[in-house]
């Protein structure tokens, strides 16, 4: 046999090695794990989420109420990381 046939009896059987190969993949069947229900945690309601939600509702109205203006403070500080310290009155005057 020469070079160039040997070559192509080479490429047959490579050819063919790879389709059986892809068939055998192909056809196995993948016993997949029995499937575990996963447990819902349900949350404390949290009182500024409530409030938050309210606001919401507001519209505009919720810029003039003071209730809200109180809520937007502390999820500002909850969000910063902050602790305001307590306002004095008459303090600067």
């Amino acid at each position: 046999m020469d070079g160039k046939t040997l070559a192509r009896v080479g490429a047959i059987i490579f050819v063919s090695v790879a389709i059986t190969a892809t068939a055998i993949e192909m056809t196995r069947k993948e016993e997949r794990p029995a499937a575990r229900p996963t447990p819902v945690l349900e949350e404390a309601p949290d009182p500024l989420r409530e409030g938050q939600r309210r606001c919401q509702q507001m519209g505009e109205a919720a810029a003039r109420d003071s209730a809200c203006l109180r809520i937007w403070a502390e999820t500002r500080d909850r969000f910063l990381g902050t602790r305001t310290a307590p306002q004095r009155a008459n303090e600067g005057r």
